[in-house]
């Protein structure tokens, strides 16, 4: 941070002049508008931030997967990739797509098992994204709701800010997982 710069939280650093619950859905472009994203970029970030998360855990075997770095709160690099996929389901399957999804999303978080079926439902995550993406919409409402999200905030203006959201996550926890599999093999 610069000396003397006001702060401005991560949240909108991003997003000049953003409130939650206001931007597109007062009238202002959203930032899919803005830059003009297409579908086929989100799904390009997407894979690449899954392939490199599979990576890293089909890299540490089962037993570190499965590990939780002895920190508070932590997750496994295993239930980190896991929530990922939970994610790409249920943003692009349901919100974009419409598809009914049932998601256990504590349950993301408790995950366990071989790498080898993670890294499997990875890529079929990645490829059942893509074929999600085919049926969106950007500029176009969501087809599905999230129940705890109210209808104007910036996740659920468009299809395409939902589809953001989901390459926002997988980047996040791309850079999460990173830090974890450190702190794993440090140990």
């Amino acid at each position: 941070m610069v000396p003397d710069a006001p702060y401005i939280p991560a949240s909108r650093s991003c997003y000049p002049g953003w409130t939650p619950g206001i931007g597109a859905a007062a009238g202002r472009p959203g930032h899919d508008g803005q830059v003009g994203i297409s579908a086929d970029a989100v799904a390009s970030y997407v894979d690449r931030a899954v392939e490199a998360m599979a990576d890293i855990v089909t890299g540490l075997g089962d037993e570190l997967a499965n590990t939780r770095p002895d920190l508070p709160g932590a997750n496994s690099p295993y239930a980190i990739l896991r929530h990922c996929l939970g994610v790409m389901e249920y943003w692009a399957g349901h919100v974009v797509a419409g598809r009914t999804v049932e998601r256990d999303r504590s349950a993301e978080f408790r995950a366990a098992g071989p790498t080898a079926d993670l890294a499997a439902a990875a890529a079929e995550a990645r490829r059942r994204f893509r074929a999600d993406l085919v049926t969106a919409e950007l500029n176009a409402r969501p087809r599905g709701g999230h129940p705890t999200t109210r209808p104007d905030e910036l996740e659920l203006t468009s299809q395409g800010h939902a589809l953001l959201h989901v390459m926002e996550e997988v980047c996040q926890h791309l850079g999460q997982l990173e830090i974890t599999r450190d702190l794993l093999r440090q140990r």
